[in-house]
């Protein structure tokens, strides 16, 4: 089986050098093999793992959530409820995120059509950045009685 240096990997797998090294202090990467000259050397392994955890951080999953996830991959004999909980989790952050996103949306747009034309004494932008009580956004946030 062939090997790369970092640089190779990181070419291979779009992911940065510091990235890498940074996955690997954290145990996410395992230490790689080392050249006479100490440089690391990668394989096709690396390149599969360094590919998994790019994907799920695309996805969003957390550091530790990919911790727990890898190490199910490495054990594909186990069940898969573990897998399908944090998927369902992510599931759920997203569909949280993706509200906020949408409040933020048209909070943005009612600042952008009630735009003015005139001086800025009279622009609702600022008014609204000003005021908290001004923007529906916070109003959607605020707890119910």
């Amino acid at each position: 089986m062939s090997t790369m240096p970092i640089g190779g990997l990181a070419k291979a797998t779009g992911v940065k050098v510091p990235t890498i090294r940074f996955y690997e202090g954290i145990g996410l990467l395992p230490e790689p093999a080392r050249s006479a000259n100490d440089r690391r050397l990668y394989d096709q392994a690396a390149v599969d793992r360094l590919g998994f955890i790019k994907h799920a951080r695309q996805l969003g999953f957390s550091v530790e959530a990919i911790r727990d996830l890898l190490d199910l991959s490495d054990h594909p004999d186990r069940s898969c409820e573990q897998a399908n909980a944090l998927a369902a989790e992510q599931l759920q952050a997203v569909t949280v995120k993706i509200r906020q996103l949408q409040a933020l949306q048209a909070e943005l747009t009612r600042m952008v059509d009630a735009a003015c034309r005139g001086q800025v004494a009279d622009c609702r932008v600022i008014e609204v950045l000003s005021d908290h009580e001004l923007c529906k956004h916070h109003e959607d946030d605020a707890p119910r009685s």
